[in-house]
């Protein structure tokens, strides 16, 4: 599952939570895709995590050479 783009990882967790949702899935079945449900929210946590670090905002300093400063959303 770690080769699957977050995207992909996404997608199947929505159709996890749909088929849940149903509620026509067997007990094994549904206990299986929680696992797998709950597996898939770690990793994309993780990946969310690491591309929040990633994101900078550049800025020019006073004399003109540029500045890397973390992202913040409440910045104009």
């Amino acid at each position: 599952m770690e080769s699957k783009t977050f995207e992909e990882k996404m997608q199947r967790l929505e159709q996890i939570v749909r088929a849940m949702e149903r509620g026509d899935v067997a007990l094994e079945e549904s206990l299986a895709l929680f696992q797998e449900g709950t597996g898939l929210v770690r990793s994309c946590g993780k990946l969310l995590d690491e591309a929040e670090m990633q994101v900078k905002k550049i800025l020019t300093t006073e004399d003109g050479t540029p500045q890397e400063v973390p992202f913040d959303e409440d910045q104009p």
